[in-house]
């Protein structure tokens, strides 16, 4: 554990919702409203549609704080900075990639969350079901797409979650490193309330590494840093 004059604060609570479905909108908001009068265009109708319903996402909020440790991130923000580190981090890759679907990829790869929620990595009670809960969502929402592009999401839903592909094993490697870095960045500030060791976070050594080699390096140095400042439990 981290002595006192290493320890942040956490924030304050969020009005966001941890689990997007089934909370009515916070008091002071819209709720749905009807589609405007002579929309004919069923095709263009269900693609706002969905668009619409995955602005849930912005109210589903993760365990990892800003840097700046004003709040905790939401899913949207983090599928937008996994976005980033594609862009940015892409020449990491263990081997060569189609960027574009790697960015597709991770842009959608936590869009079943407004349905199930966030799943924290370390609760291990939680993560039983959360195949399960996370199969049914998809399920739900993509089918709101028309088909073929519902068809499209799914499948490249489906190859993120199985990491057999060099992008999938990419984006999967990106997932991981990103908590890491917020959380060194914030003095653990989310490994320290949970306890936190440095073997809970070899346990999935293996999805970095095979992603991107040089991007495990850089995190296991990372880790051993975190550990000499009382960030994260030896």
């Amino acid at each position: 554990m981290a002595c006192k004059s290493s320890e942040v604060s956490a924030p304050e609570p969020s009005v966001a919702r941890e689990v997007g479905d089934g909370a009515a909108p916070p008091a002071g908001t819209a709720g749905p409203v009807p589609p405007p009068p002579g929309i004919t265009d069923a095709r263009l109708s269900r693609q706002i549609a969905f668009l619409i319903e995955i602005d849930k996402l912005k109210s589903v909020l993760r365990h990892s704080n800003l840097v700046d440790l004003s709040r905790r991130e939401n899913d949207a923000e983090h599928s937008w900075h996994l976005a980033m580190f594609s862009v940015v981090l892409a020449e990491y890759a263990a081997y060569e990639v189609d960027e574009a679907r790697v960015l597709r990829m991770l842009l959608i790869h936590d869009l079943v969350e407004v349905y199930a929620g966030d799943t924290f990595i370390y609760d291990y009670a939680a993560a039983a079901d959360q195949e399960e809960r996370e199969r049914a969502a998809a399920e739900r929402l993509f089918p709101q797409l028309p088909d073929e592009q519902a068809a499209a999401l799914r499948s490249l839903w489906n190859e993120f979650e199985q990491r057999q592909t060099p992008e999938a094993r990419f984006a999967r490697a990106l997932d991981r490193v990103q908590p890491l870095l917020l959380n060194f960045h914030t003095q653990g500030s989310t490994w320290r309330p949970h306890k936190v060791t440095r073997a809970d976070i070899l346990r999935h050594r293996a999805i970095i590494e095979d992603g991107s080699p040089r991007l495990w390096e850089y995190i296991d140095s990372l880790l051993d840093e975190a550990v000499r400042r009382g960030y994260l439990g030896g």
